[in-house]
Formats: structure tokens, C-alpha cells, sequence
């Protein structure tokens, strides 16, 4: 069983904001083991190039889409639905932030990435639910991995308020729907990501050096350490992890008291 621990052979993903950053990472290292993997993301362009580079290192299928809110995340699942009839991993991962002064924060920004940060995880996993139980069993269940941040854990300073808001209601959101899945072998959880090179994050992308700086371990996250944390979740060996949120950010959330 050891050898197979980690595989994900056989199995089918979809990553939502699978082009590039943090889905990028997970969808090449599930590429990598083993997995059938469609990415999704707004960016069509984006997407079909990804899709062709890991199609190279595996079987790597492109459903652009813009997954924002209940008909966003109802439109992919139906696209998704027209290429296969049950799904083994769900990753939520498409994500906006906002950020600006207290006094002028925009209703604009509030609902843009609620909608996408919350709602689209919430809906997609709706939609897709009868394909998650489709294969799904006590030996082999379902996952849903929902991408949170360590700043809904711990304070990031930045006026990002709905980004924060959003991002601890995920992780929230979590665990109950994790309650009520399981019932059906279909288990949820969250990765906490810190500074990860993306276009999201710009700090860690262009100044990796500086960011380092304020990282306990000394250096910012790469693709295989957020690869590893989602292959784990992912695999045989997370599937008695329920409802838990994994944070992966080299113990930045500790220097800010986060739990």
C-alpha cells in the first residue's frame, strides 16, 4: 500500500484558476501523479496554453470559464458534465482579491470576490455533487479541496477586507460542508496558502528576496510544496483528513498569532 500511497492513478481532477499560480502547481502536480486533470479559468488563452504544456508530462484538458457565482459555477460543472459522468477530485481554487481604504471600499469590490471567493466554491461543489458520489466509497471517497489563505486565519494587515472575509467564511464553510459530505464519501478540505509566486501575489512573484525575509523558514513557497500539500489531501493518505484547512506558509501565520 505505501507505494501507492501518494498516486493519484486513475483518478479525475477539475482545478478551478488551474492556468497559472497556485492552480498552475497543484494541476501539474497531479499531472505528475497520475490524474486525468481539466483546468479552468476565465483567460482562454491561458488556459488552452497550460493545458498544452502539461499535456506533455500527462493528460491535461482546458474548460475555459468564468466561474464567478451560482451561474459561473453551474456553467462549468455542465461543461465539465459533457465530458465525464463522475469526478474524483474537486479543487476550488479561483479566487480575486480587492483591496482599498476603509472609507472607500466599494460595494463593487465586496461582491466581486464574494462571489467568486465563497459563492463559486460553495455552487460548483452543488453542481458537481452527483458526479463526486458517482465512484465515490468508504476505501476510495471524493475529494473537495477548497483554497483558502493564511489570511483568513491571521490578520494581513492590507486593506483587503472582503479578500480576508472571504477567505476565513471558505475555511468556515469548510468544515460544515465537510459534516454533511462525508455522509456521501465525499470528503472536504482547505489549504491555507502563504506567499506563493502568482499573479495574486505580487509580493512573493517580484521581491521573493524581501518576502523571505518574513518568512520563519527563510524563503517563499514553491510549486512542489504546494503540490505535495494537494496530492496528500488529494490521495490515499488524506482521505481521514475532514473538514480541516492544512496551512502551508513556512509559519507565517504563527508570527502573526494565527491558530
Amino acid at each position: 500500500m505505501l507505494d501507492t500511497l501518494f498516486s493519484l492513478e486513475g483518478r479525475t481532477a477539475l482545478i478551478t484558476g488551474g492556468s497559472r499560480g497556485i492552480g498552475e502547481m497543484i494541476a501539474e502536480g497531479y499531472v505528475r501523479a497520475g490524474a486525468k486533470v481539466y483546468i479552468s479559468s476565465r483567460k482562454a488563452p491561458d488556459c488552452l496554453a497550460t493545458a498544452e504544456r502539461l499535456s506533455e508530462l500527462g493528460t491535461c484538458i482546458a474548460l475555459p470559464a468564468d466561474v464567478s457565482g451560482a451561474d459561473g459555477a453551474q456553467a462549468l460543472a455542465k461543461q465539465y458534465l459533457e465530458h465525464e459522468s463522475s469526478l474524483d477530485i474537486l479543487v476550488n481554487n479561483a479566487g480575486a482579491a480587492w483591496g482599498a481604504p476603509f472609507e472607500e471600499f466599494p460595494e463593487s469590490g465586496w461582491d466581486k470576490v464574494m462571489d467568486l471567493n465563497v459563492k463559486s466554491p460553495f455552487f460548483l461543489t452543488q453542481a458537481l455533487f452527483g458526479a463526486l458520489k458517482a465512484k465515490a466509497s468508504p476505501e476510495r471517497p471524493s475529494k473537495v479541496i477548497n483554497i483558502a489563505s493564511i489570511d483568513g486565519l491571521s490578520v494581513n494587515m492590507m486593506e483587503t477586507y472582503s479578500y480576508a472575509a472571504s477567505k476565513s467564511g471558505l475555511i468556515h464553510l469548510t468544515k460544515r460542508m465537510a459534516l454533511e459530505l462525508v455522509k456521501s464519501n465525499v470528503v472536504v478540505t482547505a489549504i491555507a496558502p502563504g506567499a506563493f509566486a502568482s499573479s495574486m501575489n505580487k509580493a512573493a512573484r517580484d521581491h521573493a528576496d524581501l518576502v523571505s525575509n518574513y518568512v520563519p523558514s527563510g524563503r517563499i513557497g514553491t510549486p512542489e510544496d504546494m503540490a505535495g500539500a494537494a496530492i496528500f489531501l488529494a490521495s490515499r493518505a488524506g482521505d481521514y483528513v475532514v473538514g480541516s484547512t492544512l496551512i502551508v506558509d513556512g509559519g507565517v501565520a504563527h508570527t502573526r498569532g494565527g491558530s
